[in-house]
């Protein structure tokens, strides 16, 4: 009888500290996403299976523009992850903005930091100057082993529209949101079931696990690898994601 090993046990117990437009998927595609039980979305098959680190970045960790609480412990049990290589894609999301994006308070005259304003028709947070494109803060944290991700999906690039999914942009003037081309990327590669970590919780995880479900995949946000930018949204997050169709494991249920 093969056994199975929780996969954050394998470098030693770690401590807990997160309208598409376009073509359809197909019905194929659809049916093997829908049907998967909470059990199932905790044994990874690795052949269609993708991790996915959101926005790992030194500017969201503490001591940075725009800092996550404790968001640095997600470092070690990310990198243990990665080194059991349960994955078949690891693809790793990056804020990436020119300067004055339109999501920095300073581009805005009178604003300051976490007020919100409309764009497009939609609610803007406004944020410090944070992951500006070629600066230490934008980089993907040093910690994670590089080595073992096979791709980066740069987001927020356009100056003039917000990014907080891995998968879409935010409303343009349009209407639209676009692609980033990361559901393209991960269908080449034949992934049905996405595990999301990262930063932060109830902003960027949450988008990117949205629109998951809504393309198609099986989705499950490891909420131990992923912190949240105040805690007491925590619960408002749960329900979001469970009226998504999100599942929810910890990193130590996963085999």
């Amino acid at each position: 009888m093969a056994l199975s090993w929780p996969i954050c046990a394998v470098q030693g117990r770690l401590s807990r500290r997160r309208g598409f437009r376009g073509s359809a998927p197909s019905l194929r595609f659809v049916l093997v996403s829908a049907y998967k039980s909470a059990d199932e979305s905790r044994v990874i098959h690795r052949a269609n299976s993708a991790l996915l680190l959101v926005d790992v970045q030194p500017d969201f960790m503490p001591g940075g523009a725009l800092a996550v609480r404790d968001g640095d412990a997600i470092l070690s049990p990310l990198a243990s992850l990665l080194s059991a290589r349960r994955f078949s894609v690891v693809v790793a999301t990056q804020d990436w903005h020119p300067p004055g994006h339109i999501s920095f308070a300073s581009r805005h005259a009178g604003r300051k930091p976490f007020d919100h304003i409309s764009i497009n028709g939609h609610d803007q947070g406004l944020c410090p100057d944070h992951c500006v494109m070629g600066t230490p803060g934008a980089a993907l944290h040093p910690r994670l082993p590089e080595v073992m991700i096979d791709a980066i999906v740069r987001k927020g690039t356009h100056r003039d529209v917000d990014s907080y999914s891995g998968f879409r942009n935010n409303w343009d003037e349009t209407g639209r949101r676009a692609s980033t081309g990361l559901a393209g990327l991960l269908r080449e590669r034949g992934i049905t079931d996405v595990y999301v970590s990262g930063l932060a919780r109830e902003v960027c995880v949450k988008w990117t696990a949205e629109d998951a479900v809504e393309l198609g995949f099986s989705t499950t946000v490891i909420w131990d690898l992923t912190r949240a930018v105040n805690p007491a949204n925590d619960e408002r997050a749960r329900v979001a994601f469970a009226k998504a169709s999100v599942r929810i494991a910890e990193c130590g249920e996963l085999t």
